[in-house]
């Protein structure tokens, strides 16, 4: 039986790798297929193998998102920024690092399609074109989504696994949390940019500045941010209480934008916001990795990092990040990290070593290696895209130039000080 599921659940990456536009179905048909042969209890799917916590999480933030984003309050955000850069050179660089904040709470792809027009816009005011800083904005906004709980779909999953509140990405057990691990690497990635930008002086300015439409999306995002954070207080409370949380918000979002608008269509529109292939997509996954580990695959797949290892603590810390790292350049993360997680926990109860020292180079390499290629992170994806769309064909060339070395500075950071801090 076991090698009959790891070769159907081989069939599936390759599936999600060579057919992204059918992963979700992909992944839930296998999770059926699992189901059927009995490697899964039907009961097991909806009471331990999905992690509502995770699902319910992910679906309100997108809500909120939703509205936040046709608030306009993030363009306005970015032009007040803009207002203070005296050239090009650090319209780019405070652009960069204020996608790499709202990336830290909002999911990436959003946060590229927020900021990354603004770049347009500055662009064709002076003549000059869009990619590089585009490039660097999309780079900047992957490298933050492992900062706090809510940044990316990768984080929520860690949240859930190791029992994380949202104050614990800040600070754990009596240590500094990935927070600060990912904002020192993004300050190693601003000396990285201050060379790639050196040249560009031009000097810039913003006439018009946007108008907020509506401040109550934006009191409804940071009201998430604060029950959260409340809730990291309670003790002995329910696994699901965050996603809860999230989703109630969620939910408030919806009902007040059905009375704004007075309109079913725009508040369906709102739902479709939600992006069910995710969710399904994520569904699908835990299933067939709660079917992996109940054969003992999860278990196989420790054994075999510990052999190469050779019990070395170092050495598999080293293999974590930086195989992380290479696998994320050319595949999805969502997929690696929701296999890699248990595989983490089964290599630190062997070793009886603190979890969080995996977990955390794991999400780090898979969050940050995601940046060594165009295809390797959804926000890079969404960046080209935006400037396809525009007229602008990017060379691999010139993401490479800049996704390379922003990429090197902050995975080198993280590796050193997450080893410092937890090893």
């Amino acid at each position: 039986m076991k090698e009959i599921v790891l070769t159907l659940f081989l069939i599936t990456y390759v599936a999600l790798l060579v057919l992204p536009k059918w992963r979700s179905y992909v992944a839930v048909a296998m999770a059926v297929v699992f189901v059927a042969m009995g490697v899964v209890g039907f009961c097991d799917v909806w009471t331990t193998a999905i992690n509502w916590n995770v699902i319910l999480m992910i679906a309100g933030t997108m809500i909120v998102v939703s509205l936040f984003i046709e608030s306009k309050m993030p363009a306005l955000l970015a032009d007040l920024i803009i207002e203070k850069a005296p050239n090009v050179k650090w319209a780019i660089i405070m652009l960069a690092l204020f996608a790499g904040i709202i990336s830290a709470f909002v999911d990436n792809v959003a946060t590229v399609l927020i900021v990354a027009p603004i770049a347009l816009t500055i662009a064709k005011r002076i003549n000059i074109s869009p990619i590089s800083a585009i490039i660097a904005i999309s780079v900047s906004a992957n490298l933050q989504g492992f900062a706090t709980l809510v940044g990316d779909t990768t984080s929520i999953m860690l949240g859930g696994i190791a029992n994380m509140s949202f104050i614990d990405f800040f600070w754990i057990q009596g240590k500094p949390g990935p927070f600060f691990v990912v904002e020192a690497g993004a300050l190693m990635s601003v000396i990285v940019m201050l060379i790639i930008f050196r040249k560009q002086k031009t000097p810039i300015e913003i006439h018009d500045r946007v108008k907020v439409t509506d401040y109550v999306p934006t009191a409804l995002l940071l009201g998430i941010v604060a029950l959260l954070v409340v809730a990291s207080f309670i003790p002995n409370k329910p696994d699901i209480t965050n996603g809860l949380i999230t989703m109630g918000v969620g939910l408030i979002a919806l009902v007040y934008q059905a009375f704004k608008t007075k309109s079913i269509k725009q508040t369906v529109a709102v739902i479709k916001e939600i992006d069910f292939h995710t969710l399904a997509l994520l569904a699908g996954l835990f299933v067939l990795i709660h079917g992996i580990s109940e054969v003992g695959i999860i278990d196989d797949i420790a054994a075999f990092f510990l052999n190469v290892g050779q019990g070395n603590k170092f050495v598999i810390y080293t293999l974590v990040v930086f195989v992380s790292v290479g696998l994320s350049a050319f595949i999805d993360n969502i997929p690696y990290v929701a296999t890699m997680l248990p595989v983490m926990a089964t290599i630190s109860a062997s070793m009886g070593i603190n979890p969080l020292l995996l977990y955390f180079g794991l999400l780090s390499g898979a969050t940050l290696g995601g940046n060594l290629t165009p295809i390797g992170a959804s926000a890079n994806i969404a960046g080209i895209g935006l400037l396809r769309k525009n007229g602008h064909e990017v060379k691999l060339t010139d993401f490479l130039k800049i996704g390379v070395p922003m990429t090197i500075a902050a995975v080198l950071t993280g590796y050193a000080l997450l080893w410092l801090l937890w090893a």
